[in-house]
């Protein structure tokens, strides 16, 4: 074959996907403006003293130093946010899988009935509201009622404002609601697994399940093994609402504070719209930076 019949040959998909090209051109446009645009202007804006007022002053990375600096409150929402990531993200990751691993178990009936009972909390956006009757600081609180018609406590405990329990129960609901598309994904990657390669696995000596998840499940499995982290990292460091619903704005001591709550408070209360871009960057160079991490580590998967 000639180069030139060659050439031809490699432009012809090109011309082929242009009708998908133009029909994929309206969400291409809205995904620049909605989501490419509003990251490049927070940049842009982070390098400025922009307060919704007065014309934009070039400050250069002042607004940089200030947050690592000079602020102590962004220090403890950084270390927050770090800690709901690093735990309640793994953590919701892998609850997902192995939930959904044995919900593809169950019969049809039952695997729908528990898959909706699973994916419920993220279903309803505030249904974690609940959480606030559970430990509520008044004797009628689920948790102190119960607590204290066993003789434990003989007082309400002041579960949501005290330093010493309200982390770890902002924790508990972060990851209680961790099932959502992630969780739906790996329900349907189950169900497209191709079962000759199992048998093929069995016939070569595969001893148990664990390796049957290992060498034939996970390959399979790649693209919704990081889709589920992708949204597990963006959920996780994500974390604001359920803090603010459950804790306050700010909380007590900032013992629940993260880096959202932080940009919302310089964004929508002081109006700081410079320093806030400042905390959006940092905040999307940290998810940025565990995609990557988390892209290399199922890479082999996902390939």
């Amino acid at each position: 074959m000639s180069k030139e019949n060659t050439a031809i040959k490699k432009r012809r998909p090109l011309t082929n996907q242009r009708p998908f090209l133009v029909l994929l051109a309206p969400y291409l446009l809205f995904f620049f403006v909605f989501t490419i645009l509003p990251v490049l202007s927070s940049i842009v804006l982070s390098f400025t003293d922009f307060n919704m007022v007065t014309i934009n002053n070039f400050v250069g990375f002042d607004n940089y130093i200030r947050l690592f600096l000079e602020d102590d409150i962004f220090t403890i929402a950084l270390k927050n946010t770090l800690i709901y990531a690093l735990v309640s993200g793994p953590v919701g990751f892998i609850l997902s899988f192995v939930i959904a691993w044995f919900i593809n178990e169950l019969s049809r009936a039952v695997r729908t009935v528990v898959t909706f009972i699973v994916y419920s909390p993220a279903l309803t956006g505030n249904v974690f509201v609940i959480w606030t009757y559970i430990f509520s600081s008044d004797s009628r609180g689920f948790a102190n009622d119960f607590l204290m018609k066993l003789g434990i406590v003989s007082d309400p405990i002041e579960w949501l404002s005290n330093t010493d329990y309200s982390f770890g129960i902002v924790m508990l609901v972060i990851i209680w609601m961790s099932f959502g598309t992630g969780f739906l994904s790996f329900c349907a990657g189950f169900k497209s697994l191709d079962r000759t390669y199992f048998e093929a696995a069995a016939i070569d000596g595969l001893k148990n399940r664990w390796q049957e998840l290992y060498y034939v499940t996970f390959p399979q499995m790649g693209p919704q093994l990081l889709f589920g982290a992708v949204m597990s990292i963006s959920s996780a460091f994500a974390v604001g609402n359920v803090n603010q619903v459950l804790t306050g704005n700010p909380s007590t001591n900032y013992s629940t504070h993260t880096i959202l709550l932080h940009m919302t408070d310089y964004a929508t209360v002081r109006f700081e719209m410079g320093y806030a871009s400042a905390i959006a960057v940092v905040l999307f160079g940290m998810m940025l930076l565990f995609y990557v991490v988390v892209h290399k580590v199922l890479s082999k998967f996902s390939d």
